[in-house]
């Protein structure tokens, strides 16, 4: 049960929402369809309809992912997963908007711990799925939920909160996910450089080299930053 003291502590403080920056590739075109869709959304549908499809629609794709090894076709059932996905988690926070109906708060900490969760399962269908092995699902997964973190830190510290990394959102992260398992379903397996290896693997090991690239020089840039704006004088 929530403590009564916290809040009316949460109601009496003023709530100082972030900066959001959303630079991806496909940001603009995105927003004009979200926004479109969103006032010819049904009123009965509210944001937290949008949020329970987003979450329930990535847990059924680790599911998928894990009945992939034997029913190989349940790569396309996860793409379309992806699309409700996108649907619900892109859409909550729109409708949400547009209607003059915001809870930043709420919002902000619910979307945030879903997504946490939904990549745990995700990578967990992966790597129960046998198209990637177990280490580089992990690997995938530590590498999201580091660059989550470095992003919320940021959000508290210095007051932007970034949706996208260098021009990649999960928009684009879901559409190139989409056209992975369209190649792994037809070519399971990949040669690199000589040997053969798991398509998903050499792509989950190029994606975790970027990963940890991003949150180099992230985390390099926000220190700098932080550091020159609280000098020690």
């Amino acid at each position: 049960m929530t403590n009564a003291a916290t809040i009316t502590q949460l109601q009496s403080q003023p709530f100082r929402d972030a900066k959001r920056v959303q630079q991806s590739l496909l940001a603009g075109l995105e927003k004009r369809v979200l926004v479109w869709m969103a006032h010819r959304l049904p009123h009965s549908i509210n944001a937290d309809h949008l949020t329970i499809l987003g979450f329930a629609s990535m847990i059924a794709a680790g599911v998928a992912y894990s009945f992939a090894g034997t029913y190989p076709a349940a790569l396309f059932i996860v793409n379309f997963l992806l699309i409700l996905n996108w649907f619900g988690d892109s859409m909550d926070g729109t409708v949400a908007r547009v209607r003059n109906k915001l809870r930043p708060r709420y919002g902000f900490y619910v979307d945030h711990i879903i997504d946490a969760l939904s990549a745990l399962f995700l990578f967990a269908g992966l790597g129960f799925s046998g198209y990637m092995s177990e280490r580089v699902a992990i690997g995938m997964l530590t590498g999201y939920l580091l660059l989550a973190i470095n992003s919320y830190l940021a959000t508290h510290s210095m007051g932007v909160f970034s949706i996208s990394w260098w021009k990649f959102s999960p928009t684009e992260m879901r559409i190139l996910l989409a056209i992975g398992n369209t190649v792994a379903y037809f070519w399971p397996r990949t040669r690199l450089f000589g040997p053969e290896y798991l398509f998903f693997d050499a792509a989950g090991a190029v994606a975790i080299a970027a990963m940890a690239v991003v949150l180099v020089v992230t985390v390099i840039r926000n220190t700098a930053a932080l550091y020159e704006a609280e000098p020690l004088s």
